[in-house]
């Protein structure tokens, strides 16, 4: 079986439950525009759209079947979340799920989220969260809080990950390099003017933080 359909299972439920509410907070409606950063038109489509339009944008082209759903109003766009070629406050929506882990090292994280603060009025940006035991992209508990020089001997063999993947050593290597999980206190710190609230785990442990504002300046909370 292939590693992304099992992800698509696993997750299909926590997405839906996630979209369900980023749309009672955030509330998007029938004028606003949407940039959805590192995001695909599938996250879009399991919904009603309840936006004018939704921009995906990636570092590379996706293809996307419009005609496939004409009840939705979605584009692909080609551009780096980390410099965003728009103006400030260009879309009353940014929404980012799963990509602040992966655009590199904490400079490119900050340039990240000073991008998405600077160009969304509105803002909605979802990661793991570090403190989770079980590692998403791995699907195997513990081993992200292992020493990199360690995870690079052990992801090939203990984890669903490899035994499915079957990576070389140099795509091990870039896994780890490009898979930077947020502590919540981290997390916070990239995003000062917004609310931040954890999604658990069966009740108990942080599985993902969400950082949201509804408007031009809010305070970081639970």
């Amino acid at each position: 079986m292939n590693i992304h359909t099992i992800y698509a299972q696993i997750f299909k439920v926590w997405r839906q439950k996630r979209m369900v509410m980023f749309e009672a907070i955030i509330e998007p409606n029938s004028e606003d525009a949407v940039l959805d950063v590192g995001g695909y038109p599938a996250t879009w489509t399991i919904r009603p759209q309840q936006s004018k339009r939704v921009d995906c944008l990636n570092l590379h082209e996706v293809n996307f079947e419009d005609s496939r759903y004409p009840n939705h109003r979605i584009t692909t766009v080609v551009g780096d979340g980390c410099s965003l070629t728009y103006d400030n406050s260009s879309y009353d929506i940014l929404f980012s799920n799963s990509v602040i882990e992966h655009v590199g090292d904490w400079e490119k994280q900050q340039a990240f989220a000073r991008e998405v603060r600077r160009v969304g009025n509105r803002l909605w940006i979802q990661t793991p969260a570090l403190e989770c035991p079980m590692e998403p992209h791995y699907l195997a508990p513990f081993v992200h809080w292992l020493p990199v020089f360690i995870r690079r001997r052990v992801l090939r063999w203990l984890t669903p990950w490899g035994w499915l993947q079957k990576p070389n050593q140099k795509k091990i290597d870039e896994i780890i390099t490009h898979t930077r999980l947020l502590s919540k206190k981290k997390f916070k710190e990239l995003f000062p003017d917004c609310v931040v609230i954890t999604e658990r785990l069966l009740g108990i442990f942080p599985k993902s933080y969400i950082a949201y504002r509804t408007n031009s300046e809010q305070v970081a909370g639970d």
